[in-house]
């Protein structure tokens, strides 16, 4: 497993055990179809649960992983891919023979809250089922009535998810279940306001940001699920993208943000700090541009009283630490041979000052996800590129372009190493194995 990619992983557990639970280490990929299912009467559909049915199906960012190939809604079949093989993301249109059209309620309520499929197939809990346990039934019985009644069936057959020995022992994942998830629906904190359980409730069940922004363990489980838990929403690594801290770490972290800034990233898939790129973007794309002002702010006001944790890297804004960059990249020093090749290909849009070009490139001073400690998302995004979701209010898509055939790893590694320590930014180096090793993983 590469070190690049994945989180440094103890194993406490015996070996075979440990093995086994590793195959639930899928963090963006939903259960395949198959199962028995009940011929029981379905509830007669209510306009009222199917509207909000679809609101909360748009939080819960359902589309981004249900979506198929052929962009129809919710009829699954992309592959994503995890450390033990592709999984096939299902079918969850109400096609009474692809799809959950022949679920009851209880049924859709186990799959979605427990990872127990009819007939008591496991489903990985990367749908994320952990995350999902903190619906109220009320939440899952809208979802049931917009899953039904508000989606088109589509008869698309999915390839089913064949992981090789021991991944493939479900199992296993009734013990996971007992041993790592959440069991029970959200509850109010008396001590916060209404807006911060809001946001708490959103950030934690529906929009389950921990399922990419939090470290996995022993396991391949959430290290956290709430704010109670130090590792909680400190950055994760999901399909090659690295999901950067959210808690108030000044550095890599949220602690230079507003409440403002952060509601516009998710609102306009951008703001004046950052772009929404990789992962992320459809998330933005399909999920958080469609929340009310009010749900963005209260996500934001959540996401603003995490605590600083695993902070990496430091940002100080001074005319000596610009002056000095501008010196390296005007003369050039043997030290930082990446200043030649940023001026080349980076300074056009970002700037000799890295203060990027508004509506255009984001600043790379002080940027949280340079001065990340896992340098997966920057690299990924030099060698392949990425394009800016297409949001109502975030004005025309940027696409940053790939540099895999124009740079090599050394070139790359020598630019983001330049980066992460210029006009006041201050996170390690990187070594060129690094990039070797992502373009692998990426091929590219």
């Amino acid at each position: 497993m590469n070190p690049l990619h994945t989180q440094r992983i103890r194993r406490p557990l015996p070996a075979l055990l440990a093995a086994l639970l590793c195959a639930v280490a899928l963090c963006s990929a939903c259960h395949d179809g198959g199962g028995k299912t009940s011929d029981a009467p379905r509830p007669p559909p209510d306009a009222a649960q199917i509207a909000r049915g679809e609101q909360l199906a748009k939080a819960g960012d359902c589309a981004s992983c249900h979506d198929s190939a052929k962009h129809e809604p919710f009829a699954g079949g992309e592959a994503v891919n995890s450390p033990f093989g592709p999984i096939y993301a299902s079918n969850i249109t109400p096609d009474p023979v692809h799809g959950i059209g022949r679920y009851t309620p209880a049924q859709f309520a186990a799959a979605l809250q427990r990872g127990v499929a009819p007939g008591g197939k496991r489903l990985y809990p990367a749908m994320p089922y952990p995350s999902f346990a903190t619906l109220h039934a009320q939440d899952v019985n809208a979802l049931y009535q917009y899953f039904m009644y508000g989606v088109a069936p589509v008869p698309n057959e999915v390839p089913q998810t064949r992981l090789p020995f021991p991944f493939n022992q479900r199992w296993v994942l009734t013990f996971w279940r007992l041993l790592f998830s959440r069991h029970s629906a959200y509850e109010i904190n008396p001590e916060r306001s209404a807006q911060w359980n809001r946001g708490a409730w959103l950030v934690q069940g529906l929009g389950h940001c921990g399922a990419c922004h939090t470290p996995r363990g022993p396991a391949y489980n959430e290290m956290g699920y709430d704010e109670h838990s130090p590792l909680y929403l400190t950055g994760g690594v999901t399909d090659h993208w690295y999901a950067p801290n959210l808690t108030g770490d000044p550095g890599s972290g949220l602690g230079r943000w507003s409440v403002d800034d952060i509601a516009a990233f998710l609102r306009n898939g951008h703001n004046a700090r950052a772009y929404a790129f990789g992962a992320m973007a459809p998330v933005v794309g399909a999920s958080t541009q469609y929340l009310s002002d009010d749900d963005l702010e209260a996500i934001a006001v959540y996401l603003k009283s995490l605590r600083a944790h695993a902070g990496n890297g430091a940002y100080a804004d001074s005319a000596a630490a610009r002056a000095a960059t501008q010196q390296v990249l005007q003369g050039g020093t043997p030290e930082r041979p990446g200043a030649g090749v940023y001026l080349a290909y980076c300074a056009k849009c970002h700037g000799a000052d890295g203060r990027g070009t508004p509506d255009k490139a984001p600043p790379l001073a002080g940027s949280t996800l340079t001065l990340s400690a896992d340098p997966t998302s920057v690299l990924r995004l030099v060698v392949e590129g990425s394009a800016s979701p297409q949001t109502a209010g975030g004005g025309v898509p940027r696409k940053m372009p790939g540099f895999h055939t124009k740079l090599t790893d050394s070139e790359i590694a020598q630019v983001v190493s330049f980066v992460r320590g210029a006009w006041g930014n201050n996170a390690a180096p990187i070594a060129p194995a690094d990039v070797t090793r992502l373009r692998a993983a990426i091929h590219q």
